[in-house]
């Protein structure tokens, strides 16, 4: 599938391809509303930027990261890929299940959104993958070696964004403590939209693979070929088409995921938003590089969390960590078992 002219052609002659893909696309719409605006939100919320201004910056860098990433390695793409095991099943049954898991995905998240808690649609796609899977293949469906990686991804991940975070803004509080406040303003301001836009690059390195490592996955479901790591390679156009939808989300329901993160949990300074992204993006380029497909989300608000610790425990607003936590902990059993029964509709009604 090397042009989307092919691809079209291969749409329109099989309408099974075409919803399984708009499905996903609306995916990607809904992660823009709920995951992308958190790459922007300490950038938008310390107006370093304005709100437009920071979601085309964040549309730029999110396809920057997908194309550059992928370069160099598909390993998350992969890794989602690979995680479920849908057995001798038709290329239509298997394309059955990828639509029902993508419409569980956008339930899950739209239902998220509407309480102005980020949701992570990383975690979001695993349960919904796996919970469709398992409609069709029981437990023998989940491949665990690679449902270990996701395991080590969220300990690596919070670690890491929470660690990083304290200790890059405890630096930044130690060089700068003598200095005049006014006169390193213009400084951090400049430094945070470099944070933020190194954020929206590895979210689209992320996320981005994931998604339309799906889409690929039901071209090459239905052609027979599988997905395996030498083969797998994402167009250019398919880069693009997915960056602006993704933009799109984000400018329709990105503020209220904005103002959750960036200003419910942390009251944030200039230096605390750089460093929270910095440390955001160091993260997420370590788990990327070892093929961990972790939340992006995840990342930036334990990030922030860190920075709120370096000043004082009290300058984090727990309620809305415990509200965030939560949510995690029932992504993966909350929208597999709606992708589960949504997948088990679908087979009923079309297989």
């Amino acid at each position: 599938m090397n042009s989307i002219v092919e691809f079209w052609g291969q749409m329109i002659s099989n309408p099974l391809l075409f919803i399984a893909v708009a499905l996903t696309l609306g995916v990607i719409l809904v992660n823009g509303w709920t995951d992308a605006p958190n790459a922007i939100a300490t950038c938008v919320v310390t107006r370093c930027m304005p709100p437009k201004a920071a979601i085309l910056m964040a549309a730029v860098f999110n396809f920057l990261g997908v194309f550059v990433m992928t370069k160099i390695s598909n390993e998350v793409a992969v890794t989602i890929t690979s995680m479920v095991n849908f057995g001798e099943n038709s290329g239509r049954t298997i394309i059955i299940v990828l639509c029902a898991a993508m419409l569980a995905i956008v339930i899950w998240a739209i239902f998220a959104w509407l309480f102005g808690i980020p949701t992570s649609e990383s975690h979001a796609l695993i349960a919904g993958l796996t919970g469709g899977a398992m409609a069709l293949q029981g437990l023998e469906a989940i491949v665990w070696d690679q449902w270990l990686k996701v395991v080590y991804g969220i300990v690596i991940s919070v670690v890491l964004g929470f660690g990083f975070a304290w200790l890059i803004c405890k630096f930044v509080t130690k060089i700068c403590y003598n200095a005049d406040r006014p006169k390193t303003e213009p400084f951090f301001r400049g430094a945070q939209i470099v944070g933020a836009a190194s954020m929206s690059f590895m979210h689209g390195a992320q996320d981005g693979q994931k998604f339309m490592g799906v889409i690929l996955l039901c071209v090459f479901t239905l052609q027979g070929t599988g997905a395996t790591g030498s083969t797998f390679e994402i167009p250019t156009w398919l880069m693009i088409l997915c960056s602006i939808i993704m933009g799109v989300g984000t400018a329709m329901g990105g503020k209220k995921i904005i103002k959750s993160v960036g200003m419910d949990m942390v009251k944030l300074e200039k230096y605390q938003g750089f460093s929270a992204d910095i440390a955001s993006s160091l993260s997420l380029v370590f788990c990327s590089v070892f093929g961990l497909p972790v939340s992006t989300t995840h990342v930036k608000t334990t990030a922030i969390m860190g920075v709120g610790a370096v000043k004082r425990l009290s300058a984090i607003n727990f309620g809305v960590v415990k509200e965030m936590v939560l949510t995690w902990i029932l992504t993966f059993p909350g929208c597999g078992l709606l992708a589960f029964l949504v997948t088990k509709l679908f087979l009923l009604i079309f297989n």
